[in-house]
């Protein structure tokens, strides 16, 4: 039995499940969770479990998926995208009663559950939200469950897409499952400008690439002198004075002043060093 990850909904959390030789990524499925019928995307799979993928800002950690029931059928299918056009008018409904009720939040999305019973708004705020009045509002004016999540800005911009500082689509919209912690000492390792508008998303967060770049970057610099660093070379001791890490290109100041160019070997495609 395989074992594929699934995202619940568009913006819901990942879950493992076992799966049979009928169900390949990106199909979607029903899958029959604590509440009810529910659907997904199938985004990967594999022959052994895998662990357990970390939930990404602002995603619910409460949903217990009993499995999957069957892949979704033309009628099932149908039946997404009639709600996702009432998402649309629930949206309306709840902005304006956002602002009847003067909330200091900003609605970002909304989607029904495949079968109807529960609503969840998707919304962006600095701070805590009392949204308890709204929610029975909201319950009156749909009479299903309803259930408000805040969000953080790197999901919003994921909901919405768009295209990064290096003129391709977002790589959370395109290939990322999780939200990575991301420090700017992985900028400063990559050698990049810290100016926050060359280093940040179209989020304001850090770039996402930045994780799994310096990733790279750390193997590729395996066996190579830090800058600073004195060394020996064939034609005597110098000073490091810069290094190309993806090209394996180092610049040395002899004492006597001339600066020499060292060629370190290639990475072996395991990722070893050849020295």
């Amino acid at each position: 039995m395989k074992v594929a990850v699934i995202r619940l909904r568009k913006e819901g959390q990942l879950i493992n499940c076992e799966v049979g030789d009928d169900i390949g990524v990106n199909d979607c499925v029903i899958i029959e969770a604590d509440r009810g019928l529910d659907y997904g995307e199938v985004i990967e799979i594999t022959d052994s479990h895998p662990e357990a993928p970390r939930i990404g800002e602002g995603e619910n950690k409460e949903t217990i998926v009993k499995g999957i029931l069957r892949k979704a059928s033309a009628e099932d299918i149908s039946q997404i995208d009639n709600n996702k056009k009432k998402a649309k008018d629930a949206m309306r409904i709840c902005a304006r009663k956002v602002r009847e009720y003067n909330l200091s939040m900003k609605l970002v999305d909304a989607e029904y559950s495949f079968d109807n019973k529960k609503i969840i708004f998707y919304f962006t705020s600095e701070g805590r939200v009392d949204f308890r009045e709204l929610v029975k509002d909201l319950a009156k004016v749909f009479k299903i469950r309803i259930e408000m999540r805040q969000i953080g800005v790197r999901d919003e911009a994921k909901i919405f897409g768009g295209v990064g500082p290096c003129g391709c689509g977002l790589c959370c919209v395109r290939f990322l499952k999780n939200f990575e912690p991301v420090s700017i000492k992985m900028a400063k390792a990559q050698k990049l400008p810290l100016s926050s508008g060359k280093i940040s998303g179209i989020c304001g967060r850090l770039m996402c690439c930045l994780f799994y770049e310096y990733k790279t970057y750390k193997e590729y610099s395996k066996g190579l002198p830090k800058e600073g660093q004195t060394i020996e070379t064939p034609k005597g001791k110098g000073k490091v004075t810069s290094v190309n890490v993806l090209k394996r290109l180092v610049l040395v100041q002899l004492e006597d002043g001339v600066i020499e160019k060292i060629a370190y070997p290639p990475m072996e495609p395991s990722g070893e060093s050849n020295e």
